[in-house]
């Protein structure tokens, strides 16, 4: 868990069924860092999801070209040290967005100005704000969060995530994580139902208990199992009025993964 992280590449599949529909998520990326000099760090990472919905026979007839979804994203993020216990990170994240055909409309611009202070020896509190789709479309929300390590337990108190994690040694990550999180996707297949619908949107808060576990020097394997909370499934026009609510519910959400670090 303390390897110095230059390249990472991660694989995941996640898997969320509600009583209608299921989503079936896959996940690929690649990361590489690089510091600079004793300030300065940055990062860059890229990666691809596909998701994919099944819908329950015979309930949602004229939805059924909405099956398919595809998600492009590239987040560059610079880390500067201002001082010993002040630090500046940005990160600019380019994302396109699309069901079928990949056009230059589906690009949306994201990413997140963060101020890190470091309160005393064992508390850092991070502040600031990032425009993401966690709400299901992109918006610009606050974040603010307090984070420290007591012994081996790191906790993580804020929005839009928090979390638990404790080490038992070098190789095992146990973590309780709580986070909200959503995406939308621009539609080019035309609904006879709704004419005017341009897009999908997803969002949810979920709470999920994770395992990781470091195989060896460079591989990991992860699992985690939760809960999503308040999932919302819409179809919106171009205005991001909603057209139809999928009324998908609350329900229980399976991911594995496997990463590669050097």
């Amino acid at each position: 868990m303390k390897a110095q992280e230059k390249l990472a590449v991660d694989f995941s599949l996640k898997t969320e069924s509600t009583e209608e529909i299921n989503f079936n998520e896959t996940n690929a990326g690649i990361s590489v860092s690089k510091k600079i000099n004793d300030k300065n760090k940055i990062t860059n990472r890229i990666e691809y999801t596909n998701l994919k919905i099944k819908y329950e026979e015979g309930v949602y007839n004229d939805f059924e070209n909405l099956n398919q979804f595809n998600q492009i994203q590239n987040k560059f993020e610079i880390s500067h040290k201002v001082s010993g216990a002040k630090k500046l990170i940005l990160s600019v994240k380019p994302t396109i967005n699309f069901q079928q055909n990949l056009d230059i409309s589906d690009m949306t611009v994201l990413g997140s100005f963060q101020l890190k202070q470091q309160l005393n020896s064992k508390i850092d509190l991070n502040i600031g704000v990032e425009r993401s789709t966690i709400l299901g479309t992109p918006k610009f929300i606050p974040t603010l969060s307090f984070s420290g390590k007591i012994n081996q337990v790191y906790i993580l108190i804020g929005f839009p995530y928090a979390a638990i994690s404790y080490s038992n040694n070098e190789r095992n990550k146990f973590s309780i994580n709580n986070n909200f999180n959503g995406n939308f996707y621009n539609l080019n297949k035309s609904l006879e139902s709704y004419s005017n619908a341009a897009k999908i949107s997803t969002s949810q808060m979920t709470t999920a208990f994770e395992y990781e576990r470091n195989m060896d020097k460079n591989w990991f394997i992860n699992f985690k199992a939760g809960y999503d909370f308040d999932k919302q499934y819409h179809l919106l026009d171009d205005n991001n009025h909603k057209l139809c609510d999928f009324n998908a519910g609350n329900r229980y959400i399976l991911n594995f993964g496997i990463k590669y670090k050097q």
